[in-house]
């Protein structure tokens, strides 16, 4: 393995060990209550979205593969759809931005917040037209610095249309070190965002109010522990540690967290999607020494998700971190992220790959 890349995996094995966070008395009731209520908005906001702006955008496709191309490097770890644009969202580790990719990859600036050093997780809450993204500084960053290394990590939460921040919010006070990862976001608008380095999934609900955290010793790990997140309509979140390729599904608003079995070695697993038919897609890749590039199609084996079973598995000519879901399928987000840990700070360009979920 790269040198640069024991470096990058060394500075997150320092993190050190939190205290358990006090959790809000919200009762079950109360959650089934607003998941009722927002569910139904959710879903006609979504599909209005997804249909595009008017029959001119009807039947558009869009290619197998996306070459993405920027006026300077980017090096993007995070991917989301915009239905409203139809068009990609990709985060910047290199930069800290995030950009419009069409579907010609040319990229355009949407979203510049004054000192985040990366961002990584994107999530599009299409329901209040949103945007979620995570950011941290893991030393790869052109502003990364003594002050914010493993130190920042939060979650800025923008308008989709405008770039303009609604909210943002520091994940980072607790002590040891910190990176936010990935971002998940539930009919409430409320969002879970994983901190790879402190291991714990952060709760931040609509007005970026930060609700409390779940930690849990096994979802941290020697380099990158909790890392992918997804929310389940049953009201429940799916996370994954990169290192040991372990699932975990985590109970809302108790906290309870359980292991999700499955029948497939899933380490190195990075970006995770859950399709609206309860399919996991999981992203794995190279990025730490172990695993595999691939991706990796896998269906629950009953409605409690105790245990996962693959359906099919793709291995990936390069090194994918993301996965978003559009229309036209899923697409992963190979961004360079090799080459930038390596010490290659030039690239600007990067692929966004269609890849099929069924044989």
């Amino acid at each position: 393995m790269r040198s640069a890349v024991l470096a990058a995996v060394a500075l997150l094995a320092a993190a050190s060990p939190a205290a358990a966070a006090g959790r809000p008395a919200t009762t079950q009731a109360t959650v089934q209550a607003t998941t009722q209520a927002t569910t139904q908005a959710t879903t006609q906001a979504t599909t209005r979205a997804a249909d595009g702006a008017g029959s001119a955008a009807r039947g558009h496709h869009l290619p197998d593969v996306v070459a993405g191309r920027s006026a300077g490097p980017l090096y993007p770890e995070g991917v989301a759809w915009d239905p409203y644009r139809r068009a990609f969202l990709v985060g910047s580790a290199r930069t800290g931005t995030v950009s419009v990719v069409g579907a010609d990859g040319r990229t355009s600036p949407l979203l510049s917040v004054p000192g985040v050093v990366s961002t990584f997780g994107l999530r599009v809450d299409a329901a209040r037209r949103r945007l979620l993204v995570t950011f941290a500084d893991l030393g790869v960053g052109e502003r990364s610095g003594p002050a914010t290394l493993r130190r920042q990590s939060g979650l800025v939460v923008a308008d989709l249309e405008t770039g303009r921040v609604l909210h943002r919010v520091d994940l980072g006070t607790a002590p040891g070190d910190h990176a936010a990862n990935d971002v998940a976001v539930d009919p409430a608008g409320t969002a879970y965002v994983t901190d790879t380095a402190e291991g714990a999934v952060y709760r931040v609900d609509a007005a970026g109010r930060v609700l409390g955290a779940v930690r849990d010793d096994r979802f941290r790990a020697a380099g990158f522990g909790v890392n992918g997140v997804a929310w389940d309509p049953r009201g429940f979140v799916v996370a994954s540690v990169y290192d040991t390729g372990a699932v975990f599904r985590i109970d809302v608003p108790s906290g309870r967290v359980r292991p999700v079995a499955h029948d497939v070695s899933l380490v190195g697993a990075d970006g995770i999607a859950l399709t609206p038919d309860g399919v996991l897609v999981v992203v794995t890749n190279t990025l730490g020494g172990a695993g595999a590039d691939a991706v990796h199609v896998l269906r629950p084996v009953d409605q409690g998700w105790t245990a996962l079973r693959e359906v099919r598995a793709v291995g990936l000519p390069d090194v994918a971190t993301a996965v978003t879901l559009t229309p036209d399928g899923a697409y992963l987000l190979a961004g360079g992220l090799e080459a930038l840990l390596a010490g290659d700070a030039t690239r600007t360009a990067f692929v966004l790959r269609r890849v099929p979920l069924t044989a």
